[in-house]
């Protein structure tokens, strides 16, 4: 589970209980664009952060405080360079603008393997399914996770369906 990343000065502290009293959640940092908010998440007890941006520098802290931050990607360029830096996993943003088919299409081009993908940005529910189908890895679930709650328990329903049958 994401928890975005603010400035408030009690972020940390007030993140850091929420682990206390959830102690089986993997909790982690969205939205981290700098290193104050990398510094935060570990202090938070963090163990991963998500950025809609390709930083350098991020990632140079996230494992300097041994976190594992995952970059978002959106050009063909950003995934290369992602993956040339190490990066074993990326964050597909803003993926609805692109569409389910675009991550697979980069295959013939950037050729194997890609990094292990999350779209998200604009994904609903009900588009689970097309997304995974097309070759993505994960998709994440913001804004568009309050739709019909009838539809999101279709598509867990349907994810659990096709994993049994793998």
């Amino acid at each position: 589970m994401e928890i975005a990343w603010n400035h408030h000065p009690d972020w940390s502290e007030q993140c850091r209980e929420l682990g206390r009293r959830f102690p089986t959640l993997a909790l982690g940092a969205a939205s981290v664009c700098d290193e104050a908010g990398v510094k935060a998440s570990a202090a938070a007890g963090f163990r991963y952060v998500v950025s809609p941006v390709l930083e350098r520098s991020l990632l140079e802290a996230a494992a300097a405080l041994d976190l594992t931050l995952v970059p978002g990607v959106m050009t063909p360029s950003e995934v290369h360079r992602a993956r040339s830096w190490g990066c074993g996993m990326v964050k597909l943003f803003p993926a609805a603008t692109l569409g389910p088919g675009y991550w697979s299409r980069l295959r013939g081009p950037l050729g194997e393997p890609l990094p292990f993908c999350i779209a998200a940005g604009g994904i609903r529910p009900s588009e689970v399914l097309g997304w995974l189908d097309a070759g993505v890895d994960a998709v994440a679930l913001g804004s568009g996770l309050g739709e019909d709650l009838g539809v999101l328990k279709e598509v867990v329903w349907g994810i659990i369906s096709k994993s049994q049958d793998a």
